[in-house]
């Protein structure tokens, strides 16, 4: 492991090209890193650790701006906390993502005409594994171009033979606890992917259905029931009232006709019935949906399964063999013609539960899974949080977290898939059921009558061990000793409920109550330059990739942090990367000027005493800086920190001190030595600072300023106290000087290189020894014998008057300013008038009020402007 202490620097280098191409730098540069061992961590040492828990992103995926959008802040962190001597782990790996691969392999078979029933599970399985190991993981190179300090030593993936042995052993002990049971509930189905899915993986849409309206019974013992799943009456067993309404109460208790049937169904009274909903009656199919299977336990109803795995009927001979929407016309228009049908609306838009993996309606089933008891484990989860023991940040979020674990429902764990964990359960020819440990074997054989569940673990049953599985639990390792609990989980806040809570479930369970992350940090969503949510279907979705080609992964990356606002979604759009760039080529010709002028790192700072204002100045803003920028990194703020040093490098290091020291290097002597180490302090110190979310670009400058290794093991600038503010009012004066006399000058229109004579009052103010770099800055020229003073600007105690004579048509500006005046003052009477007017005031909306109370501020500072300029011009 690579030793937090740079090498000894060597001489710099001032050979810099002309221009920044990160094509040629980002690639070479970053596989250096790596061969160096930068990233690797080391168990052994006497460092204090820092680690960072990855989201692992899926084998199927590729690097989508979300994850560019994380890892940036994840790298940034985990950057800082190398240079400031902490032993930074930050862990790759990758998730199987069970019916993500699954249906990816699927596919490719369907294509050569093939399904998995037809090679067998054992066949099917070793063809997933092919596929992972031909396609699978393209992200990890991705990873690499934007720059990921992980330690690729230790990536990990879900599904390996380490991975595998954690959930063995968790499964197990949660089964020998009496947290994993066995039963027959409902679940979210999808007849598309074959599989049980959670609640979590279910996405609700405004769908537009049909709402009929049914009569079942015969005579006077009837009730009509509203549906918009007319297919599942098949499966009643009961119609339901409350108890308190009056209008059915001669009906609890009876029998009445169901349609379409040879059956009768009992009515019953239950208070989960709202007697004002519809028409108070409510149909009662307990295979079918989760609100009638509860009524069906309560009542000992039979449940009865109208659909097989597909949603094809499976029931009552006309039906048969039908898909349900077919189903469910067709059952309309028989009810129709039996005069059942009482009402109809169509269409009726509601909301329908849709699987996030294939967009296919779900189905609610009645199925035996597996499932894990979470009441004790959610308190737990719960607790960690309320008692300091870890943070959300940003604090409001905690209330999402509490609401989900405080009311969380047990979790169906079981998959009917043939890729992933398969649950270690045997059943034995005398109806033995045996769990089985990840050392153990297996009680019997198939030969004697013994079958392992042919079902597999939900996907994020296994990541949710990702902090310690992937540190080598259940074995004590070294690893585990030195990197858990992590410090930071930085997700984003739509995976609350997927993956952070279980992650604190299984964390405290497995490690004795010991948490498995300090803080979660929760990030928004990477939205569009609009802020609208990023969508295949509105084909606004952008391939960081791509911008990353076109502007470099430095660009992408600072354009993404200096969106970063805790728990806030981040917009995004081209322009943005573009400026972004646009400063990865100022650090770069900034820092080319400094070595062409001798900006150097060698030997200490000299003493203040030596230093001219504007060195101490600056040297007084970058502690300043340094301070903030910690305070930021501390608290999440990546946008704060990243337009500070925006603002920092770019208005103050580049626009201003450099612009400043020309003067004083032109002028030589030891003035300028001393110039030149303050701007080789000054730029060694940014460097450090931007590097951790402007990796490639820093380094490159930061090893040609300072002749050392590289800026990735550098130590982090400490703000060392110096401050002066007596030199920061003085240089605030100096730029109010010249940021006045600019805009006047561009007023005027006066070209930016254009010289004008012009005679500076400056003794008596701290500007005095600012002369020459006031005049070199403004394009002054000293007065001359027929020096006339036509415009006098006093600024700052100073005062800078210029000869305009030969420079603008006197007269000519004043006739435009004047008409631009008359326009504005005819601007403010028309809004004054309006405002006056008591009878417009009373009948306006508030909002066009507004807007002419804009126009009337608008007005009096286009008077004022106008006026200063007038005023500040000769007489024709």
């Amino acid at each position: 492991m690579t030793e937090n202490v740079q090498q000894q620097p060597t001489a710099p280098s001032t050979e810099l090209p002309t221009q920044y191409a990160p094509a040629d730098v980002e690639g070479p540069l970053y596989e250096s890193w790596v061969e160096r061992g930068y990233f690797g961590a080391d168990a052994k040492s006497d460092k204090p650790a820092y680690t960072i828990v990855i989201p692992p992103p899926n084998v199927t995926g590729s690097l989508h701006l979300g994850h560019a959008f994380q890892h940036t802040l994840m790298d940034a962190l985990t950057r800082r906390k190398r240079m400031q001597g902490f032993e930074s782990l930050w862990l790759p790996g990758m998730d199987h993502a069970g019916i993500a691969t699954q249906n990816k392999v699927e596919q490719q078979l369907a294509e050569e005409g093939k399904s998995r029933q037809d090679l067998g599970r054992e066949a099917f399985v070793e063809r997933v594994w092919q596929w992972k190991e031909e396609y699978g993981g393209r992200i990890l190179g991705q990873m690499r171009r934007l720059g990921d300090g992980v330690d690729w030593d230790r990536e990990r993936f879900t599904m390996d033979e380490g991975l595998s042995k954690a959930v063995q052993t968790i499964f197990k002990k949660l089964y020998e606890d009496e947290l994993i049971y066995r039963a027959e509930r409902i679940i979210n189905w999808c007849p598309r992917c074959l599989t049980a899915i959670s609640d979590i993986e279910v996405e609700y849409q405004e769908d537009d259905g049909e709402l009929v309206s049914i009569r079942y019974g015969e005579g006077e013992e009837t009730l009509v029931v509203a549906t918009t799943r007319a297919e599942t009456m098949l499966g009643d067993t009961a119609v339901a009232v409350h108890p308190d309404d009056e209008r059915y109460r001669h009906l609890v208790g009876k029998h009445i006709k169901l349609p379409l049937t040879d059956r009768t169904i009992p009515v019953v009274a239950d208070t989960h019935v709202d007697p004002e909903f519809g028409t108070g009656a409510v149909k009662v199919t307990p295979a079918h949906d989760p609100n009638d299977f509860a009524i069906g336990q309560r009542h000992g109803l039979e449940s009865i399964t109208v659909m097989d795995e597909r949603a094809v009927i499976t029931v009552h001979g006309p039906f048969a063999g039908l898909d349900r929407f077919e189903a469910r016309s067709t059952i309309v228009a028989a009810l129709r013609s039996q005069g059942r049908i009482v009402a109809e609306k169509r269409p009726y838009v509601h909301s329908v539960g849709h699987c996030s993996r294939c967009g296919t309606t779900v189905e609610p089933r009645l199925s035996m899974q597996w499932w894990v008891k979470v009441g004790p484990l959610a308190k737990a989860a719960g607790d960690a949080v309320r008692d300091g023991r870890v943070r959300i940040h940003p604090e409001d979020m905690s209330k999402r977290y509490f609401d989900w674990v405080d009311n969380m429902h047990d979790w169906c764990i079981s998959r009917q898939l043939w890729w992933g964990h398969r649950i270690p359960v045997w059943y034995g020819p005398e109806g033995e059921v045996v769990c089985v440990g990840p050392d153990e074997e297996p009680p019997g054989t198939e030969a004697e009558g013994w079958k392992q569940d042919t079902d597999v673990l939900d996907t994020w049953f296994s990541s949710g061990l990702w902090p310690f599985s992937t540190l080598g639990w259940p074995e004590q390792t070294a690893d585990l000793r030195k990197f858990y609990p992590t410090d930071v989980l930085l997700t984003g806040h739509d995976i609350i409920f997927f993956w952070v809570a279980r992650m604190m479930m299984f964390g405290l369970y497995a490690m004795d109550g010991e948490v498995p992350f300090k803080t979660i940090a929760l990030t928004g969503l990477v939205r569009d330059e609009r802020g609208k949510k990023m969508s295949k279907s509105f084909g606004n979705v952008v391939d960081p990739l791509d911008w990353m080609d076109k502007y470099g992964s430095d660009a992408v990356r600072f354009t993404l942090a200096r969106g970063a606002n805790p728990g806030t979604d981040v917009p995004i759009g081209e322009d943005w990367v573009q400026a972004s760039r646009n400063f990865a080529n100022k650090i770069w010709n900034a820092t080319r000027f400094a070595l062409m002028n001798g900006a150097t790192v060698q030997g200490p700072l000299p003493d203040a005493s030596e230093m001219s204002a504007t060195d101490r100045w600056i040297l007084s803003r970058l502690n300043k800086t340094v301070a903030e920028v910690d305070a930021f990194y501390d608290d999440f703020q990546f946008a704060k920190l990243s337009d500070a040093l925006y603002h920092f490098a770019w208005d103050e290091v580049f626009d201003w001190y450099v612009e400043l020291s020309k003067t004083t290097f032109q002028a030589g002597g030891r003035g300028a030595e001393v110039s030149r180490r303050v701007l080789g302090e000054v730029l060694d110190v940014t460097l450090k600072l931007l590097h951790p979310v402007v990796p490639f670009v820093t380094d490159t400058l930061w090893t040609t300023l300072t002749g050392g290794e590289s800026v990735v093991i550098a130590d982090w600038p400490a703000d060392s106290g110096f401050r002066d503010e007596a030199a920061e009012r003085e240089i605030e004066s100096l730029q109010s000087v010249i940021t006045e006399v600019r805009r006047f000058r561009a007023d005027q229109g006066l070209q930016p290189g254009q010289r004008v004579p012009a005679r500076l009052t400056l003794d008596g103010t701290a500007l005095a020894p600012h002369e020459a770099a006031i005049r070199q800055l403004l394009r002054l020229q000293p007065e001359g014998d027929a020096f006339a003073a036509t415009a006098t600007l006093p600024v700052a105690g100073a005062t800078v008057a210029l000869d305009l004579s030969g420079t603008i048509d006197v007269a000519a500006e004043r006739k435009r300013l004047a008409k631009d005046l008359a326009a504005a003052e005819k601007e403010k009477a028309q809004a004054t008038a309006k405002l006056g007017n008591e009878a417009f005031l009373a009948k306006a909306p508030d909002n066009v009020v507004d807007k002419i109370r804009t126009r009337l501020a608008k007005a009096d500072e286009d008077i004022a402007r106008i006026q200063a300029q007038l005023d500040r011009l000769p007489q024709a």
